[in-house]
């Protein structure tokens, strides 16, 4: 499951110190309030704005239109706005291109021109060649809000399956569409969500997950009993072939893969957004065959790499926590505890594995950055890929005879780089380099390592301006995320060019319930030991300021969607402790985030409120059970959207008005609604600086910035 921002007030508020930009404290709407009470195993848990979660009451949506006329005039009084919009737009503007990827002679492969809302998918025969564009999102709405979701090409390179979401939601609607004229064809797939699509070998159709059609609440109601489906192309959806469903397991996810030589359909079986997972197969030879349950024990992750016959190879982090690559004879199922281990596990994170070039390319994160180690099919090492520096590495796909992949290299001051690696030469070439209006020679990045709250050595990637004087008084932006046993690993951002632009620090703690070092740090993170996470992130905080990059007063904090949860908590465990606080699309009432859309998924991570011992762990730190009115809360932006079905707005809609209930200070909370968005996948990118050029305003009023732009 893989994010926002804040600021303050007064006529010269850059120039101010944050204590002093806002001493009149805001008059904030009156949001509708209830007498609800809910018993939890016998502890009464009051919920006084329970009516928010009515998200399309005309109460609510009265009480969304004046928080945002509340917080946009807050915005039009910084003066700094206009010329950090103009920053963020022109960072923005430059060519980006998603990793090629090769099908049946025709290489296809995104690239976005700077501006454009959506990417824009092009074919061409070769690279970088004379590409055409094959599928232009950008032609479906006006206001740039139809995203392609996911799209599949067959193996004849004819035709292309594609998703669409529309307004952000996780709803895709499926269409396909010919590779040689770029027309569609009459098929239409709806209410496909968590799905992506497999064609068979021969391309007259392809495997794909979908949910019945609900019968209310659309964006709010929960999500189970997915079931798998076969699609043969020209016929109407209700034609589809029912392959697999489980009608005992409502939370049990389809994801169906047909392999590479057209023999297996491999069902990955998961539950929610628990790593460990099963593998069930189908052979496609046979017309009436059976699903078979290969892996049914759900005792760690699996992830079905390729097979060579009858021999599957899979990555797994069984007896291996790290990872590891294994074998497996399907015709031989008596062997199943005699796994052949091809590459052991080593010191270093195997985040992934693709076999192409007659090799393995396995990806490794060494300290929360990206080494690329090759291995012969026997599992004998056969060197490494060499990257540049500290960053990310991600791509290299392909089908195992092909002789060369692509991927992408990205760092916290240099955008991703495009490279075709020749697996004949070994050696990697640049396809695709952006140019960026940004002097990325003028930063750098530096990897530090503090002790968390109970010792834990946790590593943060600190990026700034080179020459930096460690006086405390540096604009710093902390991030952070701890979850789902997702990494968080260099990135290019131009939101986060501009800021450093601006003068600010941007740090990235590597929290305990993330995935850069293997399953055991991200069990570290879950559950009864979710407070890891928190006391990490504030540790986090607390280094910096002793270390003199920065201080209190200019210390914001940033985290979406869990990481919103993160800043939520280390928000209402230590206010006083930031200059400002950034929560996104966060999942903040905690007993009862399972009770909407896909929240039930996350379980897995964080407990549920019906289990009375897990019960206690998240009233404890749960942030919109954690709101202490007369208390001096810093300024806080919270941002959502109204289409959001993955974070039911209603989360941020209650925090907010609690917090803002709660405010004992002059500072503003605030939050910022965007409508016709949802989580974030296929935000338009006119959205996406409008977003973000509040939230750097608002950080700049907020903690006493001047801006040198």
């Amino acid at each position: 499951m893989k994010i926002c921002f804040l600021f303050c007030f007064s006529l010269a508020a850059s120039a101010l110190s944050p204590l002093c930009a806002a001493e009149e404290k805001l008059s904030y709407p009156a949001a509708p309030k209830s007498d609800q009470v809910d018993d939890y195993s016998g502890t009464k848990v009051a919920d006084p704005f329970r009516p928010l979660e009515e998200v399309d009451s005309a109460a609510t949506r009265k009480w969304v239109e004046e928080e945002n006329k509340l917080t946009f005039n807050y915005f039009d009084t910084i003066p700094e706005r206009a010329r950090i919009n103009q920053r963020l737009t022109a960072l923005w503007n430059f060519e980006r291109y998603g990793v090629p990827f090769h099908e049946a002679g025709t290489y296809f492969f995104s690239k976005n021109t700077g501006l454009q809302n959506q990417s824009v998918l092009y074919a061409a025969s070769t690279l970088p060649g004379e590409p055409h564009p094959l599928l232009d999102p950008n032609t479906l709405s006006k206001d740039g809000t139809v995203a392609l979701g996911g799209l599949s090409v067959s193996d004849d390179g004819k035709r292309l399956a594609y998703g669409l979401a529309s307004a952000g939601s996780d709803w895709q609607e499926w269409k396909v569409r010919e590779v040689g004229s770029g027309k569609d064809l009459s098929d239409d797939l709806k209410w496909v969500k968590f799905s992506g699509a497999s064609w068979n070998h021969d391309g007259t159709g392809f495997y794909y997950s979908r949910y019945d059609a609900p019968r209310d609440q659309e964006l709010k109601g929960t999500n189970y009993f997915q079931k798998l489906f076969f699609h043969k192309i020209g016929t109407p959806q209700e034609k589809d072939a029912l392959i697999y469903e489980r009608k005992d397991h409502k939370d049990w996810l389809f994801n169906g893969s047909v392999t590479d030589d057209g023999r297996y359909l491999i069902i990955n079986v998961s539950q929610g957004t628990d790593p460990k997972n099963r593998i069930f197969y189908k052979d496609l030879r046979q017309a009436d065959a059976k699903v078979v349950e290969l892996l049914n024990r759900q005792d760690a992750s699996y992830s079905f790499l390729d097979n060579q016959g009858s021999l599957f190879w899979f990555k797994t982090d069984l007896s291996a926590p790290k990872g590891r690559i294994i074998a497996i004879d399907v015709e031989h199922p008596d062997e199943m505890d005699d796994m052949k281990e091809i590459v052991p596990q080593s010191e270093d994170k195997l985040e992934g594995v693709t076999v192409v070039g007659n090799r393995f390319v396995a990806q490794y994160l060494k300290d929360a950055h990206s080494v690329i180690r090759l291995f012969e099919l026997n599992g004998k090492a056969a060197g490494e890929i060499s990257l540049p520096g500290l960053g990310t590495a991600g791509g290299f796909s392909g089908k195992r005879p092909e002789q060369e992949t692509f991927y992408s290299y990205v760092s916290y001051t240099e955008p991703a780089t495009i490279y075709r690696y020749d697996f004949q030469t070994g050696k990697s070439s640049a396809l695709f380099r952006p140019k960026v209006d940004f002097k990325s020679e003028e930063f750098e990045t530096e990897q530090v390592f503090y002790q968390s709250k109970d010792g834990t050595r946790v590593p943060m990637f600190l990026t700034y301006a080179k020459g930096l004087q460690k006086n405390g008084d540096n604009p710093t932006l902390l991030y952070g995320y701890g979850g789902f046993d997702i990494s968080s690993t260099p990135g290019f951002s131009p939101a986060v060019a501009a800021w450093l632009q601006m003068g600010g620090i941007y740090a990235v703690a590597n929290l305990r319930g993330g995935g850069e070092y293997g399953e055991e740090w991200h069990l570290a993170g879950t559950k009864l030991r979710k407070q890891n996470v928190f006391d990490d992130f504030i540790a986090a905080g607390q280094w910096l300021i002793a270390n003199k990059y920065t201080s209190t007063p200019k210390l914001a904090i940033n985290g979406r969607s869990n990481g919103g949860l993160l800043v939520g908590a280390a928000l209402t465990e230590r206010p006083e402790l930031w200059g400002a606080a950034l929560p996104g699309v966060g999942v903040l009432d905690m007993l009862r985030f399972q009770k909407f859309t896909i929240g039930w998924a996350w379980t897995s991570d964080y407990g549920s409120s019906d289990n009375a011992e897990e019960f206690k762990a998240l009233y404890k730190y749960s942030p919109l059970h954690n709101v202490k009115p007369g208390t001096k809360y810093p300024p806080t932006l919270v941002t959502t959207a109204d289409h959001d079905d993955r974070v039911f707005p209603g989360h941020s809609f209650k925090f907010t008005a609690a917090l803002q209930s709660a405010q004992a200070g002059p500072a503003p909370i605030l939050i910022r609604i965007e409508t016709q968005a949802g989580h974030g996948a296929g935000k338009p990118t006119t959205k996406i600086i409008e977003d973000q050029t509040d939230q750097w305003a608002f950080l700049v009023r907020n903690l006493g910035m001047k801006i040198p732009f």
